[in-house]
């Protein structure tokens, strides 16, 4: 539904009129909530108006010097915003969890210590009130795009008109909650979202990056380009080699640069990524110095793999760091819209048959914790927690969607002798295969009893280390007669079939933070299991899901909304959508010494804009 714009000012002018005319007083209906520098998802932002800097910035962090980081994969686009470029798109433009927004920048900027709170950016102010059924945002006179020109009002608008008509399924999703836009002065847009039940909503909104109306073409925005794009962020694309490579300068004219909200942030002046084909030929190449910050997720190579020179002589420094966030899950993926896995029974058992304790030992040194729902190691998880009296209310309207085992706190996943072939554990997953209507043929292959076929699927992969689990699932299931064959492609290749849902089986990462909100519909509502491109890779099509995600939504406190997300927890959990992986309880990073870093890390985890250039 096209959202309508109206006036602020007329309406109230026609109020005032008809006020005057019936002879009664003018009852200021508008004024619900007080403009204010920043917004949390529950309770009031951490930092008050008169903040000098985030806390885990070093606003007197020099300035200059250049660096280069490392990523693997490919680039075939500048724009990552539409479903066609979403996912191979250059790396730094914006929302990037290693690099920030390096170009595209949005109204209110996230602060990385606390839960979910921003602060006034793009917008310097931020007003909703309590109910959150409208979000007023009114634009800073100083902000601009690199091209000199001003942020306006219009530019807003078309912003979230554009986003919602041709950018990824997760713009529109949001930003088709907006039932009609407002107009208020010169510098001020009001959001009506009055019917959408979502408090988060306007921090959303907030969050939507702006784009500028006079350089953007919608005929061909959800066309993929290598056209370098005109931002309001504090770096321009300089220089793209795709898939090569894309170089980042400094805009000198940045307008953000004093905030406080920016103060020791983007503090080199050239950024520059470069793209692997694998993650060997990167580990050698930051070995060589040619890219500077390494942040490392093998247990094997953090433990074997750093015995180079200059780790020796200390010009590499290794890292650990203590983060405050959930642990998410991590597994290997049934893709529920396959017969072969249409059947929770069928996945319970499969689940069971992935050794862990041996995965951890031989390929990992015990680094990893098994992943065991989808908040882990936080409040905000079911596990180890029986259901309040929240979470059964909320649970109610759906009888038999948690397992008693989930409902109750005491599931865990299967744990193994470590020997990659317990017999205990072999039996039971059989004994619950062979209920769920399989049985051995005459040449030990488990076939079903209704058509004869044999329970064989593909695990697709394209990293070493995804292949080495694989490998090792794939021993296991072979010895009751269950045939999984290992595919490797390559990254462009497996992004396209992952977005089309071309899979039977694959690996997938869901991360977590302390608020998680509208992102879980992209994830796991039944709208986005028919959505290409989303992240509800299983499939995923259960009512509860998609009513706990808007409890959590509309939740009006933190009680309620960590009940929601429990619950949710749980629901996720029961449906047994993947084969539960692992998780790091830490975060690894390596970094040649000509790089620095605050002292102070952020609640979730070392944040790269705020590092620079030592001796500069």
């Amino acid at each position: 539904m096209a959202a309508t714009i109206i006036s602020i000012a007329l309406r109230t002018q026609i109020a005032a009129a008809i006020a005057m005319t019936l002879g009664i007083g003018l009852v200021p209906q508008l004024a619900y909530a007080e403009p204010s520098h920043g917004i949390a998802m529950i309770g009031e932002p951490a930092l008050p108006s008169t903040f000098n800097h985030l806390p885990y910035a070093d606003p007197d962090a020099p300035k200059g010097g250049k660096i280069t980081y490392g990523v693997v994969g490919t680039f075939d686009s500048l724009n990552p915003m539409i479903v066609q470029g979403g996912l191979t798109s250059a790396r730094g433009l914006s929302s990037d969890p290693l690099l920030g927004n390096l170009v595209f920048e949005s109204l209110l900027m996230r602060s990385a210590d606390e839960p979910f709170t921003l602060y006034g950016f793009i917008a310097e102010t931020v007003e909703t009130p309590p109910d959150r059924s409208w979000v007023e945002f009114t634009i800073n006179p100083n902000a601009k795009f690199s091209d000199g020109q001003p942020v306006t009002v219009d530019d807003v608008i078309f912003s979230l008109e554009l986003l919602r008509d041709k950018g990824r399924p997760n713009y529109r999703a949001y930003y088709s909650k907006v039932e009609r836009i407002e107009r208020v002065g010169d510098r001020g847009v009001r959001f009506h979202i009055e019917n959408a039940d979502d408090r988060e909503l306007p921090l959303i909104l907030g969050l939507m990056p702006v784009l500028p109306r006079h350089a953007v073409d919608p005929d061909t925005f959800d066309k993929s380009t290598l056209k370098a794009p005109i931002g309001t962020g504090p770096y321009l694309v300089a220089e793209v080699s795709a898939p090569n490579y894309v170089l980042y300068k400094r805009n000198p004219d940045y307008w953000a640069k004093d905030l406080p909200i920016k103060r020791g942030f983007d503090n080199y002046d050239e950024i520059r990524v470069d793209y692997y084909r694998d993650a060997n030929s990167m580990f050698e190449a930051f070995k060589k110095g040619l890219y500077q910050i390494n942040p490392e997720g093998d247990p094997a190579q953090w433990n074997t793999a750093y015995d180079f020179p200059a780790v020796r002589d200390g010009r590499v420094i290794k890292e650990t760091f203590k983060t405050g966030t959930p642990k998410g899950m991590s597994g290997f993926v049934f893709n529920t819209r396959r017969p072969i896995f249409a059947d929770p029974a069928v996945r319970k058992a499969l689940a069971e048959l992935f050794d862990f304790e041996w995965v951890n030992h031989n390929l990992y040194y015990d680094a990893y914790v098994r992943a065991a729902g989808y908040f882990n190691d936080s409040e905000l998880s079911s596990i180890g927690r029986p259901a309040d009296e929240r979470e059964k209310a909320l649970l109610a309207p759906f009888p038999g969607v948690v397992a008693p085992e989930v409902m109750d706190g005491t599931y865990r996943p299967t744990v193994s002798d470590g020997s990659g072939a317990d017999r205990k554990v072999l039996r039971q997953a059989l004994s619950e295969l062979q209920a769920a209507g399989y049985e051995l043929d005459a040449g030990n292959t488990l076939v079903s009893k209704a058509t004869g076929q044999p329970l064989a699927f593909e695990v697709l992969v394209t990293t070493k280390e995804d292949e080495r689990m694989a490998l090792a699932y794939q021993r296991t299931l072979d010895r009751i007669g269950i045939k999984a064959t290992i595919r490797s492609v390559d990254a462009a290749q497996f992004q396209q079939r992952r977005q089309t849902f071309d899979f039977d089986m694959t690996r997938m990462s869901w991360a977590a933070s302390l608020s998680p909100g509208n992102e879980q519909n992209f994830r796991w509502s039944q709208a986005a299991a028919d959505t290409e491109g989303s992240f509800n890779l299983p499939g995923a099509k259960q009512p509860a899901i998609d009513a706990l995600i808007q409890a959590m939504l509309a939740a009006p406190t933190r009680e309620d909304f960590v009940a929601a997300v429990r619950a949710l927890d749980r629901v996720l959990i029961s449906g047994y959508y993947v084969v539960p992986l692992l998780y790091l309880p830490e975060s690894w990073i390596a970094r040649w010494n000509t790089v620095e870093h605050p002292e102070k890390t952020a609640l979730t985890g070392p944040r790269l804009e705020t590092w620079y250039a030592a001796g500069q």
